[in-house]
């Protein structure tokens, strides 16, 4: 957190120089055996975004700022959820942890889906680095069989894999594509 506080301030004032408003989002999220932890990101979609209640977040969101799509690509957004690895709720690396109301739908239709909460949730994950952005039932099942995969071959060396591909995502970003 430290180290990656002047490019959070940079942030910061980019995310309020764009609309004005809040500069941090929170959610509750499903947690290790399905606590509930409020984690923390750096707001990268308009304000009132989900107004009509929680949906996925696509690809090309029309809800997500200018300065929102560079702090996704780049993962700078997810930095405030260190404060959550901190604390003990998340780790670095594990499935991510979703959001209450989506996990209760999707548990509905895909039998075992809470197993992924049988470990602490990361901020990034197997999942992460090898499947875009889940929007979709169909999505979901092809993304947990990341996480299953990961629960089944958990070990430090997979998660130094993980560190890797996530540097790698981050380094390779073509900043100024659209």
């Amino acid at each position: 957190l430290l180290i990656s506080s002047p490019i959070i301030f940079i942030a910061c004032y980019l995310i309020y120089l764009e609309d004005k408003g809040t500069i941090f989002y929170s959610q509750i999220r499903q947690g290790l055996y399905g606590k509930k932890i409020r984690i923390f990101k750096l707001r990268t979609m308009k304000i009132n975004s989900e107004i009509d209640g929680p949906q996925w977040s696509t690809k090309n969101d029309s809800r997500i700022t200018k300065i929102g799509h560079f702090l996704r690509k780049t993962k700078i957004d997810e930095i405030p959820q260190l404060l959550s690895v901190i604390k003990g709720e998340m780790s670095l690396i594990g499935p991510r942890p979703e959001r209450p109301e989506i996990d209760n739908q999707i548990e509905k239709i895909i039998i075992g889906y809470k197993s992924r909460y049988n470990i602490l949730p990361g901020i990034t994950g197997w999942a992460q680095v090898n499947y875009p952005y889940c929007a979709s039932i169909h999505d979901t099942y092809n993304k947990l069989s990341f996480d299953f995969y990961y629960l089944r071959n958990f070990s430090i060396f997979l998660d130094l894999l993980i560190l890797l591909k996530n540097l790698r995502v981050v380094i390779n970003i073509k900043m100024f594509s659209t």
